[in-house]
């Protein structure tokens, strides 16, 4: 259980992944239509492929979630398994990671889940009507998008949250 039929060489277009990585540098003024369009273009990600530390970088579109997880110092993610996930790691003022689960409202799983017409592996957080949504853009780079109960993830424009993850 947990795994999807997907294709686990399917990486993103070149074009893609060097526009990522253009708008990973940016601090601001990243527009949510281009991460619309290029999450679209993405391959679906199986549970499995989700798997691992991953270290995690805000796409600078002025959500207000970039300032709370820069203020909470976010670190990225802990995927060992379906069943034992850690959505939030930050840094401690020494710089040692933990699990936020203050934060994060405890603990998370991953499950396959639809979205926008695909079926793709999220992570489901266990104490607030919370989901991450992630695609591949290579085997070591994911592209997040956070999805959810309305007042909780959306911006003032009714804009997602987008994060890149890459593996540790």
């Amino acid at each position: 259980m947990g795994t999807m039929d997907t294709s686990t060489s399917a990486s993103a277009a070149p074009a893609d992944i060097a526009r990522l990585a253009e708008l990973r540098a940016l601090t601001e003024g990243v527009d949510p239509d281009e991460l619309d369009a290029i999450w679209a273009r993405l391959p679906v990600c199986d549970v499995d492929q989700a798997i691992g530390d991953w270290s995690g970088a805000a796409l600078y579109t002025g959500h207000p979630l970039e300032r709370a997880l820069h203020a909470a110092s976010w670190h990225g993610k802990r995927l060992r398994s379906q069943w034992e996930v850690d959505p939030l790691i930050c840094r401690d003022d020494d710089g040692g990671l933990f699990s936020n689960t203050t934060l994060g409202k405890g603990r998370a799983t991953l499950w396959p889940v639809g979205f926008r017409g695909e079926v793709t592996a999220t992570m489901v957080y266990d104490g607030q009507p919370v989901l991450d949504h992630f695609k591949r853009v290579d085997d070591d780079t994911l592209l997040g998008i956070m999805n959810g109960r309305p007042e909780l993830v959306l911006d003032a424009d009714g804009r997602h949250f987008y994060f890149l993850l890459d593996r540790e």
